[in-house]
């Protein structure tokens, strides 16, 4: 898969809002309303799940009605699927902006300019954004903090960004 094709999380359905078949979704874009210019919605495997027909903005998302629900039992059945679409399917961002999926496959260079991996994937585990770098020469992988001290250079365009490894504990000076 590309990074043009590379899919991006936009939503989640949340279960059935009312008797008549509407959705609700919670949206993980900037303006929820944006979801009905991206439909139809993709799931996992980059395959069409869900085409919106309206959609009305409520206070985790949106509110829809959809091509593919007509019953507040099948909603439902879809609680918890998770709604993508693909990265050229979003705006362009303005210069100096990127999307986080844009970091996925960036080489991470030390200092030096040592490849020390490559980035598998942004993770938000409560505080702030982390990378998941898998190291160039194999193993687990570890995180990175995505902070300005941590990642100080950028090179999206040329395909890697400066990383540096904050010092372990285990190997700071004991004093």
């Amino acid at each position: 898969m590309s990074s043009e094709d590379r899919l991006i999380l936009v939503g989640q359905i949340g279960g059935a809002f009312g008797v008549k078949g509407e959705v609700r979704i919670s949206a993980y874009t900037a303006e929820p309303m944006a979801l009905m210019g991206y439909s139809p919605l993709l799931g996992a495997d980059g395959k069409p799940v869900l085409t919106l027909i309206s959609a009305r903005p409520d206070k985790a998302g949106v509110v829809a009605r959809v091509k593919e629900i007509a019953t507040k039992e099948e909603a439902d059945a879809r609680r918890g699927q998770k709604l993508f679409v693909t990265r050229e399917a979003l705006p362009q961002p303005e210069e100096d902006e990127f999307y986080l999926a844009d970091l996925i496959g960036l080489e991470g260079r030390d200092p030096a300019d040592v490849v020390l991996g490559k980035v598998k994937s942004v993770q938000n585990f409560g505080a702030d954004d982390m990378l998941e770098i898998a190291p160039a020469e194999g193993g687990p992988t570890w995180y990175l903090p995505f902070t300005r001290e941590a990642t100080p250079e950028l090179h999206i365009g040329e395909g890697w960004l400066r990383i540096v490894r904050p010092t372990e504990v285990s190997d700071r000076d004991e004093g």
